[in-house]
């Protein structure tokens, strides 16, 4: 029987590393689905026993690996590649969104506290950045070349995509109140 990426269910995570995609969904959460990325056909599937509620999904070709958000057990999920060996650490917040920056460690966005956590490839807490007040209910972040984060966020009366400095200020930003006729954006939760 042939699998194809179309067998439903909601999406929590998808990232592509090497000439393979890999997808996670509600339907198995400890599951980790690999397709061929030439002919979208499931070439096998990875079991993550630990996952429970995931946020987001990222992979790094430096380390070789998945990294995965777990929302609530507050950990961040590492699945070491070829060989699927899976650890994790804590986050000690809510984890929600996740990305590689380019000297190969991992930002961590924190739902609920206005802080972006940065570890190394195996869990060591290297820096968190602070946000302001008013950037809350964090949803995903990059760092540029630059240093630079751009942060998306959204609560019940502000939707944003900001630009923070290293320091954690908000050096320019799009969006604003919810409903409001200019800079409308509907909860932006992704970066790319």
């Amino acid at each position: 029987m042939l699998h194809t990426l179309a067998e439903g269910n909601d999406v929590w995570g998808v990232t592509s590393l090497d000439k393979l995609l890999y997808v996670l969904r509600d339907k198995s959460p400890q599951e980790i689905a690999v397709y061929d990325t030439d002919n979208y056909r499931l070439q096998r599937r990875i079991n993550v026993s630990n996952l429970r509620c995931m946020a987001d999904m990222t992979a790094c070709a430096y380390n070789y690996c998945l990294y995965i958000s777990g929302y609530t057990d507050r950990c961040v999920h590492r699945v070491a590649l070829p060989n699927i060996i899976v650890t994790q650490w804590p986050v000690n917040d809510v984890a929600e969104g996740l990305s590689v920056t380019n000297t190969h460690s991992v930002l961590v966005t924190c739902l609920e506290v206005r802080k972006i956590k940065e570890f190394a490839t195996h869990g060591k807490l290297l820096r968190q950045i602070e946000l302001p007040q008013d950037v809350v209910s964090l949803r995903h972040a990059i760092q540029l070349s630059s240093g630079k984060v751009i942060v998306c966020h959204a609560d019940a009366t502000r939707h944003r995509v900001c630009l923070v400095g290293t320091d954690g200020q908000v050096v320019k930003s799009y969006g604003g109140p919810r409903g409001s006729s200019s800079e409308q954006l509907n909860v932006p939760a992704h970066s790319c």
